[in-house]
């Protein structure tokens, strides 16, 4: 045990070190997330400060150090996702533990180096630093990243009175040489699997096996609302977004029929499935969190399913539902603005692993098998762990 005392107090510090900057550097503290794979970009500078306390020690006494400092980095992340999310992500912390083992052989090697002028070798350092930072970021951006539909999917069929198509204030010019202004929530769905948008369920009813989406449509006629019942209650598959007071920003003058409805016209379709969508709290904070299952989706100003069929499902306080309808299936939102793009964009494009909500991962689950599956996902902690 004795021969175990210099390398513990070695590493000890370091562990508490990374354990910071993954929390604050790594982004867990700001996206609300204990990933352990957020604790990659920030690993190398801890190490090297452990491969420059140890450089006088013993080859033993380094080795004892780096594989103390490994397994408290990869067991703080444990601990802390075990504590706050009541989840171990084992793939992650498979990943912490190689890349710490890799980081400190690395800054070991580096210090090893003896150059002419001794600033040089803390420039290497710094350099490495840099681009260990960057190469962690590019890899868990494609780690996180969702998957696309599988080849030769169903094609999910999109009804909405949302902007999504030509959004914001492109003009028929622009329009006609093809420089289409779509929303990102649009874009990424087309991304994700194949999709057609339709302005008639009448006269484009889904294909056998493909999935409806009624993202807060305009009024619908009886006729549609018979086709959406009849797909459902046949064994097909929908997500309904109805908004009792949507937040969707108007491109148009108030009182426009190109805006998006003020509140859900839906209500003919959800009595005759025995549900009862209601207002938001007023006293409510204007975004909350809804976690279903394993994800996470921002709401804003969500209404509240206050009544709902036995066999239904509910989250998040019924701003979520999930229903069996006849042989089919429907997930229900209280939300139109869950597809707004900055409750759920990166804050740098691409960056998936930073992503501040699953919307888009858990919407192309709902549309596509197989789609919005990753290797890593986020690791959300627990609301009531706050």
């Amino acid at each position: 045990m004795t021969g175990w005392r210099r390398p513990v107090g070695r590493a000890v510090p370091v562990i508490l070190l990374a354990t910071l900057l993954a929390w604050l550097g790594g982004g867990q503290a700001h996206f609300g997330r204990i990933d352990p794979a957020l604790a990659l970009p920030v690993l190398f500078p801890p190490l090297v400060l452990l491969a420059a306390w140890c450089c006088r020690d013993e080859a033993t006494v380094r080795r004892r150090a780096l594989l103390v400092a490994a397994f408290g980095i990869v067991l703080a992340q444990a601990v802390l996702g075990v504590v706050l999310a009541g989840q171990l992500a084992w793939l992650q912390l498979a990943l912490i533990a190689t890349a710490s083992l890799a980081a400190g052989v690395l800054a070991e090697t580096l210090l090893g180096w003896r150059p002419r002028w001794r600033m040089l070798t803390w420039l290497v350092a710094l350099l490495i630093a840099v681009g260990w930072f960057a190469a962690s970021h590019a890899m868990l951006a494609r780690l996180y990243r969702p998957a696309a539909a599988p080849t030769h999917a169903p094609v999910a069929t999109v009804l909405t009175g949302l902007p999504l198509r030509w959004s914001g204030e492109a003009d028929l010019a622009a329009i006609i040489a093809g420089q289409r202004a779509d929303d990102p929530a649009l874009v990424r769905l087309e991304a994700a699997g194949p999709l057609q948008l339709v302005d008639s369920l009448v006269e484009h009813r889904p294909p056998p096996g493909g999935t409806l989406l009624l993202a807060h449509p305009r009024a619908l006629a009886p006729q549609e609302l018979v086709a959406i019942d009849g797909f459902v209650r046949g064994g097909g598959k929908a997500v309904i977004l109805a908004d009792a007071l949507s937040g969707w920003p108007a491109a148009h003058p108030i009182g426009d029929p190109r805006n998006p409805p003020v509140t859900s016209l839906l209500t003919p379709l959800f009595d005759h499935w025995g549900v009862t969508l209601a207002a938001a709290n007023p006293d409510a904070p204007m975004v909350v969190a809804a976690d279903v299952d394993a994800a996470r989706l921002l709401l804003a100003s969500a209404g509240r399913f206050e009544r709902l069929p036995a066999a239904c499902r509910g989250y998040a306080d019924r701003h979520v539902a999930r229903c069996p309808i006849g042989g089919g299936e429907v997930w229900l939102v209280g939300d139109a603005d869950l597809l707004f793009a900055p409750l759920w964009t990166p804050a740098i494009p691409g960056a998936e692993h930073l992503r501040p909500a699953d919307t888009m991962a858990w919407m192309a689950a709902r549309l596509w098998p197989g789609a919005g599956v990753a290797p890593f996902s986020p690791v959300w902690i627990r609301r009531d762990a706050r």
